[in-house]
């Protein structure tokens, strides 16, 4: 699983009056997950963050600016970077505000009477991250300023499909700095649940936000500051038990989120339900239980019909008819069923021409212990493994990955396994 993170503080605006802390709470959340918890890439934008490279090679500069901002959205999420199972963590500290049923986020030059032309719609930046290929989308949202000169303060309230929303305060309420901490209240109390260990810390986002409505109004009260209570959205809900920090995930973490997976097997929702599966599989990957319903699942969306699709035909030299047919598989080459122990793979074969993928999988495990020599033991030692003839390895994989297209075989396992972070697993 791959973790990116863009994180935003702006102190200078040209138009609105200016922020103590919110370069600093950018900062010391890029640092956390650049140095705690390892992202594999941060992206920061600050008052005077460093120039970073962009995809076609130029710098980019990073001044919040409404044209810096707009331009990183584009460059950066223009195509498919990240893949399923993987995070993005969004974070914006500054102005922000609601306008027309539209939450909008304020770079450094917005305009109180120029909101649409030089603020930017936060639809529009979750539009944008999308497309980045991360299937976990979360925002932290503290841009409800008491310091705000826009009519109406609230940011965060609007529904964004498929993304988590964490923001600051709720909907009637301001945000508030912390001069003393040198922070915000709400990314302070964000950071210290973030570093707590034990069986009581916030891996999960619903223990998360349930930290966070307690400690944020603790900490404005300890400073002499009004009510400010966390506001979140879930998209889907079932994100509630989404592992925001696998390290610190228990067990009992693990088994919500089977659980889930589970209950969107039941609903039919395959793909959602394979995404949470994955993630079950980078948190627990030596458990076969996990690995037998994560290929259970695989396997159902591998039987599901292929949709036709619509093929342009011309009848004459006049006009074109549209018709619709389902697409044929290429042809493929036929797999030399090469045996260093003489083993007959032609039943193998014969029982995944037809789909029968029960009994295939009872087949591959039959021929596997006639290969290594242990069908009375019935089961396979890691000798057995490391030692096993890679000309019935090559030929057993070949098999699966032909006759499922792809979706099945030692070789896609492995891949997910990698993918996934796993150094050494037997299947």
């Amino acid at each position: 699983m791959a973790n990116w993170g863009l994180f935003i503080g702006i102190n200078q605006y040209k138009r609105l009056k200016p922020l103590k802390c919110a370069k600093q709470d950018a900062v010391e959340m890029a640092r956390y997950c650049r140095d705690e918890i390892n992202f594999d890439e941060v992206f920061l934008f600050t008052d005077e963050s460093d120039p970073i490279t962009a995809p076609n090679g130029s710098q980019q500069e990073t001044k919040p600016t409404y044209t810096n901002l707009m331009a990183f959205l584009q460059d950066f999420f223009e195509s498919q970077r990240l893949e399923t199972g993987d995070n993005f963590w969004f974070f914006f500290s500054g102005h922000g505000l609601r306008h027309q049923g539209q939450d909008y986020l304020v770079p450094s030059e917005g305009h109180p009477t120029l909101i649409e032309r030089t603020t930017i719609p936060l639809n529009y930046v979750t539009q944008r991250l999308r497309r980045c290929g991360a299937d976990n989308i979360i925002l932290f949202l503290d841009a409800c300023r008491n310091e705000n000169d826009f009519s109406n303060k609230s940011v965060g309230w609007q529904k964004q499909q498929g993304v988590i929303t964490i923001a600051s305060c709720s909907p009637t309420e301001e945000s508030y700095e912390i001069p003393e901490l040198q922070q915000g209240s709400f990314t302070y109390s964000l950071l210290e649940a973030l570093r707590i260990q034990g069986e009581n810390n916030c891996a999960t986002v619903e223990r998360l936000c349930n930290r966070l409505r307690e400690r944020i109004p603790e900490i404005n009260r300890q400073h002499n500051k009004p009510p400010q209570t966390l506001h979140s959205i879930v998209e889907p809900n079932y994100k509630n038990h989404l592992i925001l920090l696998p390290k610190q995930a228990t067990l009992a973490d693990i088994g919500l989120l089977r659980e889930e997976a589970l209950d969107l097997e039941g609903d039919g929702r395959l793909e959602e339900a394979k995404q949470l599966m994955r993630r079950v599989l980078a948190l627990d990957p030596t458990n076969p239980k996990v690995l037998k319903v994560y290929d259970r699942i695989t396997l159902k969306l591998a039987q599901q019909p292929v949709p036709p699709s619509p093929k342009t035909e011309p009848i004459n030299r006049e006009s074109a008819k549209t018709i619709t047919e389902t697409p044929k598989p290429a042809a493929q080459p036929e797999i030399e069923l090469k045996s260093a122990k003489g083993i007959d793979y032609r039943n193998l074969e014969d029982l995944l021409k037809r789909q029968q993928w029960k009994q295939a999988d009872d087949e591959t495990a039959r021929v596997m212990l006639q290969v290594a020599n242990r069908t009375n033991e019935g089961w396979l030692r890691v000798e057995n493994i490391d030692n096993f003839p890679c000309e019935d390895l090559r030929t057993i994989d070949q098999l699966w990955v032909k006759y499922s297209g792809g979706r099945f075989g030692f070789s896609v396992q492995a891949k997910i396994y990698r993918e996934l972070g796993v150094q050494r697993c037997y299947f």
